[in-house]
């Protein structure tokens, strides 16, 4: 290492190869964390448990609102706190309920049970901070053993309130 270093430094090229390497792994990481090549999909994630902010499993509250205006409008599942759902949700939401609590799933299971596996479905939550949700999780997998092929979760990094009602998305109010 020391005499490919000495030479490089005679010939000035160690910084500009240095800088390339860097700029070369800095690359290959992003990309591993972005879903890959022009910012394409992301791989699935390996496990029903996880759901990274770059899977394909995800939508995004601007596409959300997009498909919510399309003439095959998906089913959108709320499966957080009422007293949010009450506040604002979105609309044509169906309030499910915290999943958290046995009867939470359970009525997950039976909405779901009247729904074809390969319908649009998207369920969201948005109590807090994606890492910290409790509900999120629970349901995904539920649904995904239930055989839903076109399950989406709505990616709310922070609240409902913040990324959803505050950037000017529709909304509902009351039951």
């Amino acid at each position: 290492m020391k005499l490919f270093k000495r030479l490089l430094c005679r010939r000035g090229l160690f910084v500009p190869i240095l800088i390339a390497v860097a700029a070369l792994l800095t690359a290959l990481f992003a990309g591993v964390h972005s879903g890959g090549k022009n910012g394409g999909p992301a791989k699935a994630p390996s496990t029903v448990s996880e759901l990274p902010p770059g899977s394909t499993d995800l939508i995004r509250p601007e596409e959300l609102a997009k498909a919510l205006q399309a003439s095959a409008k998906p089913t959108v599942l709320n499966v957080g706190p009422r007293v949010i759902y009450v506040q604002a949700h979105i609309p044509g939401a169906e309030y499910i309920g915290p999943m958290a609590k046995p009867e939470g799933l359970e009525k997950l299971r039976a909405r779901a049970a009247l729904l074809p596996r390969d319908s649009f479905l998207v369920i969201y939550c948005g109590c807090c901070p994606w890492e910290h949700c409790p509900n999120i999780r629970p349901a995904y997998k539920e649904l995904r053993q239930m055989g839903f092929t076109r399950l989406k979760v709505l990616y709310i990094e922070n609240s409902f309130g913040s990324d959803w009602v505050e950037k000017g998305y529709p909304t509902a109010k009351g039951e």
